[in-house]
């Protein structure tokens, strides 16, 4: 891969993080080229335009104040950037957990992830997002068991 390819796609994903930090779906999805979100600390996906945009709207009922600090970041040979992070936010509204209705706590929470943006051979549009997080880290922090 050329090295302006990577450097395009690291941008894409950096400008991709920031515009979920300000809820700007739109321009979220606009750097898709097909909108897939894959959770492997649930196996949940979202594949297609509604349904990732309702993955999102729906993620920050609990946490409206979600966010993203970018560790490190780096695009690989294999059509991925790989990204380390912190997930921040503050629990103010009710969170669905395994059946359960847990309501605001008040607490923020701050948990290292990570998460792989695959692109198309040749692209610097995403064709999936993949975060790997521990749901129970999350969980832990805001002191619910």
């Amino acid at each position: 891969m050329s090295e302006g390819l990577a450097a395009r796609r690291v941008q894409t994903v950096k400008d991709h993080m920031a515009l979920e930090c300000v809820q700007d779906w739109d321009a979220v999805i606009a750097t898709f080229a097909h909108p897939r979100h894959e959770l492997y600390g649930t196996g949940a996906v979202f594949d297609g335009e509604d349904a990732v945009r309702g993955y999102f709207t729906g993620s920050r009922v609990p946490f409206p104040d979600q966010g993203n600090e970018i560790i490190s970041i780096a695009a690989s040979d294999d059509d991925t950037v790989h990204v380390e992070f912190w997930l921040t936010g503050t629990h103010r509204g009710p969170l669905r957990v395994q059946g359960r209705r847990i309501e605001a706590t008040g607490r923020s929470f701050r948990v290292r992830m990570a998460a792989t943006f695959e692109f198309a051979p040749g692209s610097a549009k995403i064709i999936c997002e993949r975060p790997y997080f521990d749901q129970s880290a999350i969980l832990a922090a805001l002191g619910i068991r």
